[in-house]
């Protein structure tokens, strides 16, 4: 279905039918401008900027290109079309009709999970805002600007959902979601990992393949919702998503090339003469993916949960690709959670199925997070060199579940807290660590040119050459 750009908010939702909900949307629209002139990118709100924005929701297409200002984009409310007599796929209802309103015993969890979700896309904007000021080049600042403003459109998505089916309660939500931001001590983002400082290059392509790759299994389990207009909100989000974790694996790619060109023309893998020729290393590289793996594993919530059980039961939210699944009621399997035994050692559990949901999806996300670290593998591999990475355990640096403040190496192994402090440089950033990567971060925007410390892309945006002046700055 094509978008309707004849309305203030372009839209495929019919928003022109009702007028007491367009009102309403058009009320909180200006606050949102408001908040992304003052959290939004910092310096480049005049810029004119290649941008990929959305005309179509299906398969034929469903985005044009072209220069914007980021302040006059053509955020909207966007839903991937009905799928006809869906039923619900998992849980006690299985098998029934969607909805398309929201049941009253439901309501307060649908609000709760729209919420979260809604509460992360704004924060990933203020996490990077001033991250434009040391781009590597214009692509990557033309890349930053894209995820910022699709994140955009994601929030006003769950701000429709909240003003259309929630009532007053939703009308104060979506005011919330504009008065939180990343990192304030007083109105913080709901989860932890958006309260996290995005303050250079590595830890924004870290965050876009970790921490986005995240998002998407969220969005995968939303878009199985019983509730049809959340379901098809995030189905369509999820074609947005997909860029996101690819600046993610791209740029992470690119440092990777660049480490190993530096070390063929040193004939050497140390680290210390690879930082001294302007690249990051490798084990810096295995630090910082042990960091923001870690954290975003956390995002998954608890290994056993009431909450996960809950919403799978009630069909609310489901598993990732529900349709592979054989049994889409979970009600007998049981599922093997590791948990420390409190003694230096470790025990499994056998728990309900859908209380370790989280931990289902959890694995999932997992093992799509290691084909990307195969791939830079591989190209270790082939320029001659023995080091590899490696996702550590999922029992490392968490502060969520059952391991929450239990101290375990990279491989999972249990020691102690002296053990604990004494080596937690060599397997998370350090200051020093964070100090180099800050130092190799001087803004590039000559078209064409990239900073010195991560390879050029190999290829252009929609067919464009790489040195085309994605970003105008006036």
């Amino acid at each position: 279905m094509a978008i309707d750009y004849l309305d203030r908010i372009p839209n495929n939702v019919g928003l022109g039918d009702s007028r007491a909900l367009q009102r309403a949307l058009e009320h909180w629209q200006p606050g949102f401008l408001d908040w992304w002139r003052e959290m939004g990118p910092e310096g480049f709100q005049a810029a004119d900027v290649y941008l990929r924005t959305a005309v179509a929701v299906d398969a034929e297409g469903w985005a044009q290109f072209g220069t914007v200002r980021m302040p006059d984009y053509r955020w909207g409310i966007f839903l991937a079309e009905p799928t006809p007599d869906r039923r619900i796929g998992f849980g006690d209802n299985y098998g029934e009709p969607v909805w398309q309103q929201v049941p009253g015993e439901h309501r307060a969890n649908l609000r709760r999970l729209i919420v979260t979700q809604g509460d992360t896309e704004p924060a990933s904007v203020e996490q990077s805002r001033r991250l434009g000021q040391t781009c590597p080049s214009l692509y990557d600042l033309r890349n930053l600007f894209q995820v910022n403003v699709e994140e955009g459109r994601h929030l006003c998505a769950m701000v429709y959902l909240l003003h259309g089916y929630f009532g007053r309660d939703g009308r104060e939500e979506a005011e919330e979601l504009l008065a939180r931001h990343s990192g304030d001590p007083d109105k913080p983002r709901i989860l932890g990992t958006f309260n996290q400082p995005i303050e250079d290059w590595l830890s924004f392509f870290m965050f876009t393949y970790f921490t986005d790759r995240d998002g998407r299994y969220q969005l995968k389990c939303l878009a199985e919702s019983a509730f049809d207009p959340l379901a098809r909100s995030c189905r369509f989000m999820l074609t947005e998503e997909a860029h996101h974790m690819f600046v993610g694996a791209s740029g992470i790619t690119r440092i990777v090339r660049r480490a190993l060109e530096i070390m063929r023309e040193e004939g050497s893998d140390d680290p210390a003469r690879v930082r001294e020729a302007g690249a990051i290393d490798l084990p810096s590289l295995q630090r910082y993916m042990n960091f923001w793996f870690s954290s975003s594993l956390d995002l998954f919530g608890a290994e056993v949960s009431s909450n996960a059980a809950l919403y799978f039961a009630n069909g609310l939210k489901g598993r990732p690709d529900e349709a592979q699944f054989d049994d889409h009621r979970a009600q007998d399997e049981v599922w093997p959670i590791e948990r420390p035994d409190g003694m230096g050692g470790v025990t499994t559990e056998e728990v309900p199925l859908r209380n370790a949901i989280n931990e289902v999806t959890r694995g999932a996300y997992l093992k799509d997070c290691d084909i990307g670290v195969q791939r830079w593998n591989r190209l270790i591999a082939d320029a001659g060199h023995d080091f590899r990475f490696r996702l550590p355990s999922p029992r490392f640096n968490r502060a969520i579940g059952v391991w929450a403040g239990a101290h375990t190496d990279p491989d999972g192994n249990p020691i102690d807290a002296a053990t604990w402090a004494a080596r937690r440089d060599r397997w998370l950033p350090s200051t020093a660590d964070r100090a180099f990567v800050q130092s190799l971060m001087q803004r590039v925007v000559e078209p064409g040119r990239t900073a010195a410390w991560i390879a050029p892309p190999e290829r252009g945006i929609n067919h464009l050459p790489t040195g085309y002046e994605y970003v105008r700055l006036n």
